[in-house]
């Protein structure tokens, strides 16, 4: 009986080779292992994604009174119409130990305004039931030592007590009508916030617009907290809707050419 011999070299070499194979699977297989284990109970990032938010969130000089979110409800592409009326979305805080009364009126801005500019109102109102403003439950430590029950929201958080999608209005509508409203003259009370939502029977309203107001531009406002402090020149922007905005026919797209009030 004959039989072809395999030199102990070439034999050496499979088995090595077969070793570093099943070395290498092994350290893939406890790569994985290790790798399922650390992500293990975690949620992926996609999951605590926040939706951007467009309002504006900014606050008085002594930091004591906080804006959130203010902002224009989005009315579709086409806007609100010169001489129309536009809801405002906003949540003031106030940050002191004695009630806060603040009116917000309507005034060009005090600086300039990029393109495609801004618009004003001939007034701003009050409508509806009453304001939803309440001291806050849960205070928070503030610097100081003192109780703040505000949260200093970041640019991913909406304070929205209803809680509700809210409800583009009718691009035209009018939503007082005549004398109809009451000048924006809100107190809040001491450690509470005040706060206008969609879904919220009162309404803030920016009556009379200057121009045509869309996507992009800013409604001037001036908010003012009493005598002898400083007024608070603002300038609040549209809403930006959470899903394409859709080009229509007759709506265009082309840049004005004057950006000033009213354009």
């Amino acid at each position: 009986m004959s039989y072809n011999a395999v030199p102990s070299g070439k034999l050496r070499r499979s088995r090595s080779s077969a070793i570093c194979v099943a070395r290498s699977a092994v350290a893939a297989a406890a790569a994985a292992a290790a790798l399922a284990g650390c992500s293990s109970g975690q949620a992926a990032e996609t999951a605590t994604l926040k939706p951007p938010i467009s309002g504006l969130n900014t606050q008085s000089p002594d930091g004591s009174l906080l804006i959130r979110n203010l902002q224009v409800l989005y009315a579709g592409p086409a806007g609100y119409p010169a001489g129309g009326t536009a809801p405002l979305q906003v949540s003031l805080f106030n940050e002191t130990e004695q009630p806060m009364t603040v009116v917000i009126r309507s005034a060009p801005p005090t600086v300039d305004v990029p393109p495609p500019g801004y618009v004003t109102a001939q007034r701003i109102a009050l409508t509806g039931g009453t304001a939803a403003a309440s001291p806050s439950a849960n205070p928070e430590p503030a610097p100081g030592g003192k109780k703040s029950p505000h949260p200093s929201l970041s640019a991913g958080e909406v304070n929205d007590p209803s809680g509700a999608a809210s409800t583009a209005p009718t691009p035209g509508a009018s939503l007082v009508s005549g004398s109809a409203g009451q000048p924006a003259q809100i107190t809040i009370p001491a450690l509470g916030e005040a706060s206008f939502q969609p879904t919220m029977a009162q309404k803030l309203l920016a009556v009379g617009l200057s121009g045509r107001f869309s996507l992009g531009k800013s409604l001037s406002l001036v908010l003012e907290r009493g005598a002898g402090l400083a007024p608070m020149n603002l300038l609040a922007p549209m809403e930006v809707p959470l899903s394409p905005v859709p080009v229509s026919a007759g709506v265009s797209t082309a840049p004005e050419k004057n950006m000033g009030e009213g354009q």
